[in-house]
């Protein structure tokens, strides 16, 4: 029947809606047990029902994608939305099913907001602009200061050359990032996880605009209040590109893509990790925080292990 869905572990069917609960009570259990990891204000069970709307919404939009997905992937991508605080109807984040995974990336006004809520030294103005042929662009650095000057030609249409992002500190400081759009093309080619999606071949704009300023972000001590958060957000990127890059195609010899920009401004290094004990400490209380999730969500997955199977002929609802 077109409203059952055909399970492969076990062999059991389940209704759409039964489907849905499964997947919401996930959600929903999640959010009891790290509410310590929620945003001050959080509404669980709004947030809940937000994320069920949007799954019915996708079911009738994607339903070919969203079969295929494991389910504890869906749970595990909405609950980082939680972490974060931002909303999925508001555009600030979002759902993209790739493959068998449901990955969760922030949109370029997400990041904005995250941006300023928990950057270290109080951000008056943060944005990006991407850079079209004709346009006047000029960045310089006169006594130790950057500089960047900008005159766009009004209403141009005109070939996408780069873009630039820029972040306006209270105290009178500023940092920027640049890239051209060949170095973007390379970093949608290599490390995106889905270079071909509607987002970059319908308003690739944007995506280039959210591509520097992500770069950006690396620059920016962001103290996060959890380390749900912060891993969140490390995952969040459109582009996989943070931990291994190699010209040569040998994934064998990971490279640090930003490591040459770091080298200039080695002070910023240690600015960027501002959990108590430095890098490595964070990074051992992130892999047991992300540890245990995956422990949660693979004891759900057992349970409900609810794809459908690709070969039943039929949608799954």
């Amino acid at each position: 029947m077109a409203n059952q869905m055909q399970t492969i572990t076990g062999q059991r069917s389940v209704t759409k809606e039964q489907w849905l609960n499964m997947i919401s009570s996930k959600i929903d259990e999640e959010l009891i047990s790290h509410k310590s990891a929620l945003p001050a204000g959080f509404n669980r069970v709004r947030f809940t029902m937000n994320c069920t709307t949007m799954l019915q919404d996708m079911m009738k939009k994607e339903p070919q994608k969203l079969q295929v997905i494991q389910p504890n992937t869906i749970a595990m991508c909405m609950v980082k939305g939680a972490y974060l605080g931002l909303d999925f109807f508001n555009g600030e984040c979002y759902a993209i099913p790739y493959g068998k995974e449901m990955n969760f990336q922030t949109d370029y006004k997400g990041e904005i907001k995250l941006c300023k809520k928990y950057s270290s030294n109080p951000i008056k103005d943060i944005y990006a602009k991407f850079v079209r042929d004709g346009d006047f662009f000029e960045e310089s650095v006169e006594g130790g200061v950057p500089d960047i000057r900008f005159k766009a030609v009004p209403f141009s249409d005109a070939e996408i050359k780069g873009a630039f992002a820029v972040v306006l500190f209270k105290d009178g400081s500023m940092l920027y990032e640049s890239m051209s759009a060949t170095e973007i093309e390379l970093i949608r080619k290599n490390f995106s996880k889905a270079g071909n999606s509607p987002a970059w071949t319908k308003t690739p704009g944007e995506m280039y605009k959210k591509t520097v300023l992500r770069r950006l972000c690396k620059s920016i001590d962001l103290n996060f209040d959890t380390i749900e958060a912060r891993k969140a957000f490390d995952d969040a990127g459109d582009s996989a590109f943070d931990d291994s890059f190699n010209s040569t195609g040998d994934e064998s010899a990971p490279v640090d893509v930003f490591a040459e920009s770091r080298e200039l401004e080695p002070e910023a290094e240690g600015q960027r990790h501002p959990m108590k004990g430095g890098p490595k400490a964070e990074k051992t209380v992130q892999n047991a925080t992300d540890d245990a999730m995956q422990a949660d969500f693979a004891a759900f997955d057992s349970q409900y292990n609810s794809p459908i199977d690709p070969d039943a002929g039929e949608l799954p609802y």
